[in-house]
């Protein structure tokens, strides 16, 4: 039985390794870190720092030839041990991904409204088509996605990279999940859509109480929406604290090099909350 008290994830002594033709390499090293129920949690680090793949054995979704140990509890569970099955139950409901590009996430065969129904009706069992469709078009509506119920009809390639974005978090929030994982949810946009999606998934955490991962490699990007931060840098965790702690007085030297290459932080994110942040969007959304 788990205490409340416990954290939400406890990700232990990670070791995510790939087999290649000159041996095995590890491309994450004995990472360790907890995320407590409620809080949002920053895994800030280059390109090749291991983030995303962190994320990646959580969700058990390596690529092929990849291997992990160590220990990934979630709500008291051991994830590692679980059978495909067990796990795919667990994975999109309970714990629900939010990936960098929504268009390669997206299929473009099939209205976005028909995606959100057939992945809350995978999760579901026993659910109407009818109830599934009413889900879908209030996790939109939850996004801010205007004409919901008319736009849940269209296909990705009637929203623009910011909409999309937003439908693939509202496809995550239909589920109601416990654990958010967002990996890099506002590398390919604009710096006032990049505003618009961090504000909402913000919104999102603080309304429906779920935990959530932020990946990302750029400290601005966790500043305001994070409690806490994991600093990685080539497989291994190099710092971890609070996210006002690493951004006051950072211990570690690639943590403040990080933060050297972003000297504007404050203001730029001043200014994506202070501009125009609700700009058009096809269809007359937000």
């Amino acid at each position: 039985m788990t205490n409340a008290a416990d954290p939400l994830l406890q990700v232990s002594g990670l070791t995510v390794s790939f087999r290649t033709a000159g041996g095995t390499t590890d491309v994450v090293e004995d990472l360790s870190f907890d995320v407590a129920r409620g809080e949002s949690v920053g895994i800030v680090g280059e390109s090749g720092s291991g983030k995303s793949m962190t994320s990646l054995a959580i969700m058990d979704l390596l690529p092929k030839g990849g291997e992990k140990t160590g220990s990934i509890r979630f709500d008291g569970q051991e994830l590692t041990s679980l059978s495909e099955r067990r796990m795919r139950a667990i994975r999109g409901d309970r714990i629900a991904m939010i990936f960098q590009d929504p268009l390669s996430s997206l299929n473009p065969y099939y209205t976005v409204g028909t995606q959100i129904i057939e992945a809350y009706c995978s999760h579901r069992s026993g659910v109407t088509r009818r109830e599934a469709r009413r889900v879908a078009i209030e996790a939109l509506e939850r996004v801010h996605i205007r004409e919901a119920s008319t736009r849940v009809d269209h296909y990705p390639h009637q929203f623009s990279g910011g909409m999309r974005q937003r439908i693939m978090i509202a496809m995550a929030l239909a589920m109601e999940p416990d654990l958010i994982i967002a990996d890099e949810p506002t590398t390919a946009l604009d710096v006032t859509v990049q505003a618009q999606i961090l504000d909402l998934l913000d919104e999102i955490r603080a309304a429906s109480g779920a935990s959530m991962i932020l990946i990302t490699h750029d400290l601005a990007v966790v500043s305001e929406v994070t409690d806490s931060i994991v600093v990685m840098r080539g497989g291994r965790m190099v710092e971890r604290g609070r996210t006002e702690q690493i951004f006051s007085d950072p211990q570690a030297d690639y943590t403040q090099r990080l933060l050297d290459a972003v000297p504007r932080i404050d203001d730029e994110i001043g200014y994506m909350r202070t501009t125009d942040t609700v700009g058009t969007f096809p269809g007359g959304a937000r």
